[in-house]
């Protein structure tokens, strides 16, 4: 049986929640996204996600979604005005506790999808700290995972498409349809670090940034092509490779123990 923990009857989580439970948290963000796009992006993207794994393996494994958290690590986008963000001591916290109170059940796994980039390798020491800490078996997964972290990006952008470009802007189109403001939509990639060997999006070098270091538009990369159509495609592409995902995590544990 799968669904929302949220909907459980408290006395009844001992019968519905099991040690072959797979929790999965989606983790969203609100923060600004350029011109065209609404705040809410990676929040919607997270939960439509989250929801679509639902329908599509909830029969074949026992997950149970926990409310989305639409408020995670944005600082990168913070000189904007409405975005919202926890400091990273913040959001370590809120993880810990949630993977805490998880852990008072007899679920062994916690799954964490991320839909905002942003999160990505503080969710990757998070999943470390609860699973030294807590004893969950920790998964982080991502409905794409971010070129800044090693994922793929578009041609035409040269691989730096992270942040309100032609994938996200396509993807949230199909979700939202009449949401998306394409007559304001701009391209806005940074060429001239396409050129770097090492130090760009997607290379050997990490480094510091903000959205505004790359423009005023507060966007990376070119939605100006963006399309539902190609949304469609691409969301219903990540929610088959993270059902396999899911299917590999709920058998996964580690041997010789």
């Amino acid at each position: 049986m799968s669904g929302r923990l949220a909907d459980i009857t408290g006395p009844n989580i001992p019968e519905q929640i099991n040690d072959n439970s797979l929790i999965l948290l989606p983790v969203g963000a609100i923060e600004q996204h350029g011109p065209h796009l609404p705040m809410s992006v990676d929040t919607v993207i997270a939960e439509e996600t989250s929801s679509a794994l639902l329908d599509s393996v909830g029969d074949e494994i026992d997950l149970w979604l926990l409310p989305t958290l639409s408020i995670s690590k944005s600082n990168e986008h913070t000189w904007s005005p409405g975005t919202l963000s926890y400091s990273t001591t913040t959001m370590v916290s809120v993880l810990d506790d949630i993977a805490r109170c998880v852990s008072a059940t007899a679920a062994k796994r916690l799954v964490i999808l991320n839909g905002h980039g942003g999160n990505t390798s503080l969710l990757i020491t998070a999943c470390r700290d609860i699973r030294v800490a807590h004893g969950l078996l920790t998964f982080l997964v991502h409905p794409s995972v971010p070129p800044a972290s090693g994922g793929t990006s578009t041609e035409e952008e040269m691989g730096m498409g992270i942040h309100g470009g032609l994938n996200e802007t396509s993807v949230f189109s199909y979700l939202r349809p009449g949401e998306v403001q394409m007559e304001k939509a701009v391209r806005c990639v940074p060429e001239w670090m396409a050129e770097n060997e090492w130090v760009k999006f997607g290379g050997k070098v990490q480094f510091g940034w903000t959205s505004r270091d790359f423009g005023s538009e507060g966007l990376i990369g070119d939605p100006t092509d963006a399309n539902p159509e190609l949304g469609k495609e691409l969301f219903e592409s990540a929610v088959e490779s993270l059902a396999g995902q899911l299917r590999e995590i709920s058998n996964f544990d580690f041997q010789g123990k």
